[in-house]
């Protein structure tokens, strides 16, 4: 479900409750809950808006101009957990002073630092001056299909600039959505930063999706990103180390679909792990990443507006309390293609645009194994402009019916074709192209550190079985052999899906079910080419090398849903089967973890099956979020204790620490509840298949 822009009217009035409101008086805003990742616990939580220190009668004041009041101290005696651990984490964090006192309805609330010490509410005294305000949070709705702005949860922020952005809280983050982040811009022309000045941004409603096939509501003028946030600096500048890391999202969907919307939304993560989320849209399809030769339409126009994006935010976010040095960015499938093109595009090396990367289910492959493993080729080794002009130029031209005899009126003509019909197209170009600005090089170089490449920490890595999303199910046929499907599957003739049987690297499961062993032999071939024997090679590769300073690997093996083009859903492959006591899954038995399934556990949004669901988004959450603060995934202890995370604290214990790649075996992390440390896997297969984990050193030295 997307959210709408709401009415003028509502605008209005939200416009008039945010002039009210305690920000334009100086004060922080800071959201407080106790998000466990669990929605089905959400109700038996409390939440509060905590304000900078001012006395008593102003503090009732600034609560009633966000519509709430101080928080009651029978609140309190109903929710002391989550008041304790709240508090004493803002203390842990330097947030607010050791043993602070604060304001609540005709009392001081106190909560000592150490561990397992209860809320101590005393009287207000004669000498108490100025202390930190708790106001209610009266608001539930906690995720983003059914959050909604209104007059009495607006919220805005003004930049140096003038502008003001008007968004929302919910339960569990302040929201900005739909933000343009660059200037309007012409077709097949690059982007840039959104210039204008004194603007007022209405931000409670996602922008247009990118124009893209099968979106009847997708529109041209697309760039547009969306925040979420625990923490409002205000208009007073922000003392740095209050300024929370930031994950940026870049959405996957082969670079022709997908959005930065809800699928994607960090409330959970933000609220959770104190991090500020952002996700962005980008050009898409022709529009995006048509390029031809002898023209100034050198392709990667969707790749130039995520650094347009990146520029954005290092300009502009530390108004939404982001730390603009602490950009992560992170992205699945094409958004993890994008991930790697950025940190080896010059202009965000040589603007230090990202301090870390996460790619998960970057596509790379080999030629010679099939039209997937093809496909999954040009995620990873760049076209030239000629080639990409030769597979998806004239052939655009041509559907557009733009068929006139000179390149310059045939480029006119495209110009002018409506964007939804380009997008539908037959024929659309799609590739990450050597336009000798945002990329120079063939593919990525982990081999040396020469400049090339960002020197900044990576995590990369896989769902176990990503290639299952990629050809299809049998339902029926005349297969007689697995080898007969996996030949048809794969697109290679019978004597190579023979030998991949005979290899004994691939093993049959022998279920009884001919279709589904020979599917599984096919998805594992297809894993391995098309996603894991490159992901396994860039880290290795950049970690023997120096090129990152740390490179770490996992695997998924605990999903839900994910790309489906085989139905796989309905037959219990890709959740796990319904059993007495599991209506939305069994995730104990067996099921394909595919493509893009990873995404609910990456950002705390999982409806759980079991209770090792939370526990696993628990420590998932944790292990991203960490990365974004550190460059390493493991979660300090004491930052686990400080916000009373005793449960993520015991199961990261048993889980072991995430070590990063060192060798060829890795090692690597299986990330599931617990979560194993493992050797970097099918490294013999990736062998076989002529992908091997030196592929980049090899590379280098040929």
């Amino acid at each position: 479900m997307r959210l709408t822009q709401p009415p003028a009217a509502l605008v209005l009035l939200a416009v008039r409750a945010a002039a009210r409101s305690i920000l334009d008086k100086s004060s922080s805003l800071t959201l407080l809950f106790q998000n466990n990742l669990d929605p089905l616990d959400d109700g038996n939580h409390v939440g509060a808006l905590l304000l900078d220190p001012m006395p008593y009668s102003a503090g009732v004041a600034a609560c009633a101009s966000l519509h709430e009041t101080l928080v009651t101290p029978d609140v309190i005696g109903k929710h002391p957990q989550d008041f304790a651990d709240s508090l004493r984490y803002l203390q842990f964090s330097g947030h607010v002073r050791p043993n602070s006192r604060f304001f609540v309805a005709n009392a001081t609330l106190s909560v000592p630092v150490e561990a397992g010490s209860k809320p101590r509410l005393e009287p207000i005294k004669a000498a108490d001056g100025a202390l930190n305000v708790l106001c209610t949070q009266s608001e539930r709705a906690a995720s983003a299909d059914v959050s909604s702005p209104s007059a009495s949860n607006a919220v805005s922020v003004t930049s140096a600039a003038g502008n003001t952005y008007l968004g929302y809280r919910n339960l569990k983050s302040f929201r900005f959505l739909g933000i343009p982040y660059a200037n309007p811009v012409s077709r097949f022309e690059y982007s840039t930063v959104y210039s204008k000045k004194g603007q007022t941004i209405n931000a409670q409603g996602y922008g247009a999706n990118c124009a893209q096939a099968y979106d009847d509501t997708s529109k041209e003028d697309c760039l547009f990103l969306n925040i979420q946030t625990p923490y409002l600096p205000g208009t007073a500048q922000p003392r740095r180390r209050s300024l929370k890391p930031v994950l940026l999202t870049i959405h996957g969907g082969a670079f022709t679909g997908g959005n930065g919307g809800s699928g994607f939304d960090g409330g959970n993560l933000v609220s959770r792990e104190d991090i500020v989320a952002v996700s962005i849209n980008y050009r898409l399809t022709t529009l995006g990443f048509l390029a031809i030769p002898g023209t100034d339409i050198k392709g990667n126009f969707g790749i130039g507006d995520q650094v347009t994006a990146l520029r954005w935010v290092r300009q502009n976010i530390a108004l939404f309390g982001g730390d603009p040095a602490r950009i992560t960015v992170i992205g699945e499938s094409a958004g993890a293609g994008s991930v790697k093109a950025l940190i080896g595009s010059p202009p965000v090396i040589r603007e230090k645009l990202v301090a870390g990367a996460i790619a998960q289910s970057n596509l790379g492959g080999g030629e010679g194994m099939g039209p997937s493993a093809s496909y999954s080729t040009t995620y990873s080794k760049y076209y030239t402009i000629e080639q990409s002009y030769a597979v998806a130029g004239q052939q655009i031209f041509r559907g557009a019916g733009c068929n006139q005899t000179q390149l310059d009126e045939q480029i006119r003509c495209l110009k002018a074709v409506p964007a939804k019909t380009l997008a539908n197209l037959p024929d659309v170009a799609r590739y990450v192209v050597q336009d000798g600005h945002f990329i120079n090089a063939r593919q990525l170089n982990v081999a040396a550190r020469d400049g090339s490449t960002a020197h900044v920490p990576v995590i990369f890595g896989t769902t176990a079985h990503d290639g299952a999303s990629f050809f299809p199910y049998p339902q029926g046929g005349n297969f007689t052999s697995e080898a007969d499907f996996i030949a048809a599957a794969l697109g290679v003739d019978a004597a190579s899906a023979r030998a991949i049987l005979d290899s004994q690297l691939f093993p049959l499961y022998s279920t009884g079910n001919l279709s589904l062993d020979a599917f599984n032999v096919s998805q594992r071939v297809m894993t391995d080419v098309g996603f894991r024997c490159i992901d396994e090679a860039i880290v290795y590769g950049g970690a023997r090398s120096g090129v990152f300073p740390a490179a770490y690997y996992y695997t998924f093996d605990r999903t839900n849903g994910g790309y489906d083009p085989n139905g796989l859903g309905a037959t219990g492959l890709s959740a796990g089967p319904v059993t007495p006591g599991y209506p939305l899954g069994n995730p104990n038995l067996p099921y394909f973890r595919l493509h893009g399934a990873e995404i609910g556990f990456t950002y705390g949004n999982v409806l759980p099956r079991d209770p090792a669901d939370t526990k696993a988004t628990q420590l998932i959450t944790g292990f991203f979020a960490s990365f974004a603060k550190t460059g390493d995934p493991n979660p300090p202890e004491a930052y686990l204790r400080a916000r009373g995370y005793s449960e993520a604290l015991a199961n990261h214990r048993e889980s072991g620490p995430w070590r990063p790649v060192s060798s060829e075996a890795g090692p690597g992390k299986s990330l599931d509840y617990p979560a194993r440390t493992i050797s970097l896997p099918d490294r013999a297969q990736c062998a076989w298949l002529k992908y091997p984990i030196t592929y980049y050193l090899d590379q280098r030295k040929s």
